[in-house]
C-alpha cells in the first residue's frame, strides 16, 4: 500500500475544490458543521469560483439528513446551466432512484455518507449503476484517540462507532471511485487540515483519489495536505469570507510544483 501511496505523491495534478454547504435556498457557513450562519446566494458563489479556475464544486445540503431527502435540485439545475466544470452533491441520499435524480438534475457525482453506512450495499448498487467515478464516500471524521477517528452522520451529529481508516478502505472495495473526509474537529477554524487523517487514509485507499476537507486557512493548508496524500483540496471559509483568492490560491499550487487546470475561455 506504501507503494501505492508513493505513486499518488509522485502525480502533479491536483484539484481545487469550493464547497458550497445549503441550507435551504442560501449559501451558509459554520464551525465544527455547526453554529451555521448565512452568507447569501449559492449561485452567486458558484459563478465566482468558476470564473477563478475551480476545478469542481461540492454541493452539501446540511439538513437532508434530518428531512431524510435531498432539496438542492433547483440549485444543481440553475448552476449546470452556466457553470461547466464536475458537481457533486452531498446529503440525504439514500436510493439509486435519489441519484438518479440529482444526476439527472445536472449533478456529475454524488457523495453518499449516512445512507452508505446504514447500509453499505448501496455504495456497490451506485458504483454498478452510474461507474464508479461517480460514487464518492463522504466521510465525517471526529478524532477519538492517538491515530484513531470514527465516522459521524447526519452532518456531524450522530455516533457510528465505524473506524474512518476502516470504513474508507472498506466503502473503495465495494465500488466508491473517490473519498471526500472531512475533519470535523478541523471544519470552519482555520487551522489547517488533519494531516495524520488525510496520510491515514490516503495510505488505506491506495491510488483512488483523496479529497480533504475541513480547516483550510492558508495556501500551506493545502500544500501540506497534497504532501500527506491529498489529491484534491475542498475549501470554503477562506474563500467565502474573501481571506485569499482562489487565483492566489491556484498559484500557490503552481509555486509548490503542482499542476492546476487552465481558466475558463470567458474569464
Amino acid at each position: 500500500m506504501a507503494r501505492d501511496r508513493r505513486a499518488k505523491l509522485s502525480m502533479p495534478r491536483v484539484r481545487l475544490i469550493p464547497r458550497l454547504d445549503i441550507k435551504g435556498a442560501n449559501l451558509i457557513k459554520g464551525v465544527h458543521l455547526e453554529g451555521l450562519r448565512v452568507l447569501g446566494d449559492p449561485q452567486e458563489f458558484a459563478r465566482a469560483y468558476y470564473a477563478a479556475g475551480a476545478d469542481e464544486l461540492i454541493y452539501v445540503d446540511v439538513v437532508a439528513s434530518l428531512y431524510g431527502r435531498n432539496s438542492l435540485h433547483d440549485i444543481i439545475r440553475r448552476t449546470a446551466n452556466d457553470i461547466f466544470i464536475p458537481l457533486t452533491v452531498v446529503g440525504g441520499l439514500r436510493s439509486v432512484d435519489d441519484v438518479r435524480s440529482v444526476l439527472r438534475a445536472g449533478a456529475d457525482k454524488v457523495g453518499i455518507n449516512t445512507a452508505a453506512i446504514k447500509r453499505p450495499e448501496l455504495i456497490r448498487e451506485v458504483s454498478q449503476a452510474f461507474g464508479a467515478q461517480c460514487m464518492v464516500l463522504s466521510i465525517e471524521a471526529k478524532q477519538v484517540g492517538e491515530g484513531k477517528w470514527e465516522a459521524y452522520t447526519d452532518n456531524g451529529r450522530e455516533s457510528s462507532g465505524v473506524d474512518v481508516v476502516e470504513w474508507a478502505a472498506r466503502g473503495v472495495e465495494m465500488g466508491a471511485g473517490e473519498v471526500l473526509v472531512t475533519s470535523v474537529d478541523r471544519e470552519g477554524t482555520r487551522e489547517g487540515y488533519d494531516l495524520e487523517l488525510i496520510a491515514a487514509v490516503s495510505a488505506a485507499i491506495g491510488p483512488v483519489p483523496l479529497i480533504a476537507s475541513g480547516g483550510m486557512g492558508a495556501a500551506s493548508h493545502m500544500i501540506a495536505a497534497f504532501e500527506r496524500g491529498a489529491d484534491a483540496a475542498a475549501m470554503a471559509d477562506i474563500l467565502h469570507y474573501n481571506r485569499i483568492s482562489l487565483a492566489a490560491i491556484r498559484q500557490a499550487a503552481i509555486a509548490a510544483g503542482r499542476s492546476v487546470r487552465g481558466l475558463p475561455a470567458a474569464a
